[in-house]
């Protein structure tokens, strides 16, 4: 691809001279089935170890053997190309067995969120037409999927124990300690164990893939918008996000690497990121069930990672944590952030605290999901989510008009042109029809673009706050807030205002210690906001709302405000 070419793939804008020195944007990727991140690895360091989980350590050649051998079993347990086949597992080994096992075996992986209710769970088995689950003997995650088997398309639980997944006297231990916890399914041909399905000799057959055409994952949208829907991820599509997060980060040593594995793999962030791009590398995950802040201190003390990927809260908590009691992080050398707008306050505080070089990223589940990074040993610009991944364009549209793009410097949505951007909605032609605009991912998200090509969040156009017809952008009202040092977490969503219309009212949590009111928090925002900016309200709280992987939420607190105006009603 000449200059010209380049410039013209990328909206007018050679991002090049900003890029990370060894980073090509144009350098093409070859689309190819998923599971041949993990392949490479296995050929170049089987003895490298792949998970470390809770001290069980397994390497790439178990934990390919595995694989092979549950892929086998799949088929043996009559799963053909195209069915698909649930993961309703926290972290934990199985995941990663399951989910290479079902994309060699033809299947195609649909992840499921451990903490659904039975009502979500019903909807997505529902309508991805799952027809087998993988999950663990533990009574929290059974009993949801009990009552689905034979009342819906699930007709197989495939039956994980969480005992054989720990090291040997946790092994001997877990069962008698942790007796409660633990589910007991009956021993049937409809719940199948996991030591049954890997019984064999791990000869599967083989099943032709179009890596372009062919689903690998449908992963399930947050569904904050309405009814979740799921994105048709192909083998090519998070092949191809894989490679580029690879290339971006390409200070990595191959066999070399450590990364911290405590953002949920069933989270599409964690499965690009963490899963598929660090095994990629021959890196070892140290993998956590979940994220507990202790525990992940000391992880990273004793285990010494070298990446981490986290959302803003976790950098919040650890910002919190070191400001009682520094604790060594110097193994980590590049981190992260994604999933949420990444407070600046927040990475500067990181930063410092732990010598770690913190980049935020950007993406959305449709587009496998990495679309932008700063770049390492380039310019990070503060507020920035940095520059278009390789072989990736970025267009600003016309918020009313999205067949227009704005000129430079002027606010518009996202649109996104690449390789990871999904095949479509799983049985929504429509959907996927008004989620597109002239071939081009629109995302929701406003931002501007600076003259090097740089893309900075304004909001989310659903997110917009309209005041006496004027744009309240929650993002530079929460940044404002954050500046303030007895600031920890900070929320801000529209609420109903008889003369405006909308106004904007700010959620905070305080710093551990510290105190503020609401006065002292209006005079320090006063030269920050303008009047229209300003919060009618803030209101102080223990806790926010948060997602399962810790992103700050939004829609529990307007929930809250619209049921206290029909209260008054």
């Amino acid at each position: 691809m000449t200059g010209s070419d380049l410039s013209i793939a990328t909206g007018g804008r050679d991002y090049t001279p900003h890029y990370p020195p060894a980073v090509d944007w144009r350098l093409p990727i070859d689309p190819r089935p998923v599971y041949e991140l993990l392949d490479e690895a296995v050929r170049r360091v089987p003895e490298q170890n792949a998970i470390d989980f809770l001290d069980k350590k397994t390497t790439y050649a178990e934990l390919s053997s595995q694989i092979d051998r549950f892929a086998k079993g799949l088929q043996d347990q009559g799963l053909k190309a195209g069915d698909r086949v649930g993961l309703f597992l926290p972290n934990c080994p199985y995941f990663v067995i399951a989910y290479f096992g079902i994309l060699k075996a033809g299947g195609i992986v649909v992840n499921f969120n451990p903490l659904y209710v039975a009502k979500e769970i019903e909807q997505q088995i529902k309508d991805s037409g799952t027809s087998i689950m993988v999950t663990l003997d533990l009574q929290a995650l059974y009993a949801k999927l009990q009552p689905m088997l034979g009342s819906t398309p699930l007709k197989t639980v495939i039956v994980c124990s969480m005992a054989q997944a720990l090291p040997f006297i946790k092994k001997l231990l877990f069962p008698i300690v942790r007796r409660k916890d633990l589910a007991t399914p009956p021993r049937d041909a409809a719940h199948p164990r996991f030591e049954q399905i890997v019984a064999n000799d791990g000869r599967y057959r083989s099943v032709p893939v179009d890596p372009v055409t062919t689903t690998a994952v449908l992963q399930y949208t947050g569904g904050t918008t309405g009814i979740p829907k799921g994105a048709m991820l192909t083998h090519a599509n998070l092949y191809a996000n894989a490679i580029q997060c690879r290339r971006w980060f390409s200070t990595f040593e191959f066999g070399k690497e450590r990364v911290l594995g405590v953002l949920p793999f069933f989270h599409v962030f964690a499965m690009t990121v963490i899963q598929n791009q660090m095994l990629s590398v021959g890196a070892e995950i140290v993998m956590l069930p979940r994220f507990e802040l202790e525990a992940a201190l000391k992880t990273i003390e004793t285990k010494k990672p070298t990446f981490m990927a986290g959302v803003p809260t976790m950098y919040t908590a650890f910002n919190t944590a070191m400001a009682k009691q520094p604790r060594n992080l110097s193994s980590i050398r590049n981190c992260i952030s994604g999933g949420a707008p990444l407070p600046l306050e927040v990475k500067q505080r990181f930063e410092q605290v732990t010598g770690c070089f913190l980049v935020e990223g950007y993406g959305l589940t449709e587009s496998s999901p990495v679309a932008t990074g700063n770049p390492l040993g380039g310019i990070v610009k503060a507020g920035s989510i940095g520059l278009p991944m390789p072989l990736t364009t970025v267009e600003l549209r016309d918020i009313a008009d999205p067949t227009k793009i704005v000129k430079r410097g002027e606010r518009g949505e996202i649109c996104i042109r690449g390789p990871q951007v999904m095949a479509g909605y799983w049985n929504r032609p429509e959907a996927t029809q008004q989620q597109m605009v002239d071939g081009a991912l629109r995302t929701g998200d406003i931002a501007t673009m600076d003259e090097d090509g740089y893309f900075f969040i304004v909001d989310r156009m659903k997110d917009l706050i309209l005041c006496s017809g004027f744009n309240v952008y929650p993002r530079v009202v929460e940044e404002a807030v954050y500046q303030h040092l007895a600031v920890e977490e900070c929320t801000v969503i529209g609420i109903p205002d008889s003369y405006r219309g909308q106004s904007p009212k700010a959620f905070v949590k305080l710093q551990a210690g510290k105190t503020l009111t609401q006065d002292e928090l209006l005079a320090f925002l006063k030269d920050k906001l303008n009047p229209i900016e300003m919060p009618r309200e803030i209101e102080f709280r223990d806790a926010l709302p948060k997602t399962l992987i810790g992103k700050l939420s939004k829609k529990e607190l307007v929930a809250e405000e619209e049921a206290k105006v029909k209260a008054k009603a």
